[in-house]
C-alpha cells in the first residue's frame, strides 16, 4: 500500500509540474503573438519551422498548407522580406525544407527571398540556428499557436527578440493527438533551457540579405 501512494503521488506531482510548465510557456508568449496579419509589426524575416507535407495515409499535412498560407499572407502584407524556412533534412529521401520552398515560389515569393536551414531537426535548433547561423536578432516564427508558445519560450531564453504569427490551427482527431503531445515537447523545452542545450550542428555563418 505504501508503494502505490508513493507511486500514486509521484504521477500527481509528475502531472502538476508538466502543466505548470505548460501554463507558463503559454503565458509568456501572450504579448508576443498575432492572430491578424494587419495587426502584426513588420520584420526583416519570417522563419518557417517545418513539418512534413505528407501524412502516412497519403494526405497532405493541413499544418504545412496552413503555415505556407499564413507566410506568404505576411510576405505579400509586407510583414516579412525573406523566408526563413527551417527543417529536417537528416536523410536523401525527407527534406523538409525544399519541399516548403517549391510551394512558397509556386505562391509568388520570388526564390532569392528564401533561404534554408537544412539542420533544423528541431524547434530548439530551429531558434537558435536562426540566430548564430543566419544571424538574427529578431523574427517572425510562423506556425501554429502551440508551437509558435514553445518556439517563443525558447527564443526568449536564448537572447531572441521574437515575436510568432499563428498559422490556421487543425481540428479533429489528428490535431488533438498533437496537442496532446506538445505537453511532453514543452516539458523537454524547459528542460533544454535549464540544461542550456545547443543544436545538433551549428556551422558557417549564412547571411540573409
Amino acid at each position: 500500500m505504501k508503494h502505490l501512494k508513493r507511486l500514486t503521488l509521484i504521477i500527481a506531482l509528475g502531472i502538476t509540474l508538466i502543466l505548470l510548465i505548460n501554463y507558463k510557456i503559454s503565458h509568456q508568449a501572450k504579448n508576443h503573438i498575432y492572430n491578424t496579419v494587419s495587426d502584426i509589426p513588420e520584420n526583416k524575416v519570417g522563419l518557417l519551422l517545418g513539418t512534413i507535407k505528407y501524412l502516412s495515409n497519403g494526405n497532405v499535412n493541413l499544418y504545412y498548407t496552413y503555415r505556407i498560407e499564413a507566410t506568404v499572407a505576411l510576405y505579400k502584407a509586407g510583414k516579412i522580406e525573406f523566408v526563413l524556412v527551417s527543417g529536417d533534412n537528416s536523410r536523401k529521401s525527407y527534406d523538409e525544407p525544399t519541399a516548403f520552398k517549391d510551394d512558397l515560389i509556386a505562391q509568388g515569393i520570388p526564390e532569392e527571398n528564401i533561404f534554408l536551414d537544412y539542420a533544423g531537426f528541431r524547434t530548439l535548433d530551429s531558434v537558435i540556428r536562426a540566430k548564430h547561423i543566419f544571424g538574427q536578432d529578431s523574427v517572425t516564427i510562423i506556425s501554429q499557436q502551440f508551437h509558435n508558445e514553445r518556439a517563443l519560450y525558447l527564443a526568449k531564453y536564448n537572447k531572441i527578440k521574437a515575436i510568432a504569427f499563428n498559422a490556421k490551427d487543425v481540428q479533429g482527431r489528428y490535431g488533438l493527438k498533437v496537442r496532446l503531445r506538445e505537453y511532453l515537447a514543452r516539458s523537454k523545452a524547459a528542460l533544454d533551457v535549464l540544461c542550456n542545450t545547443q543544436p545538433k550542428f551549428l556551422g558557417k555563418p549564412i547571411e540573409i540579405k
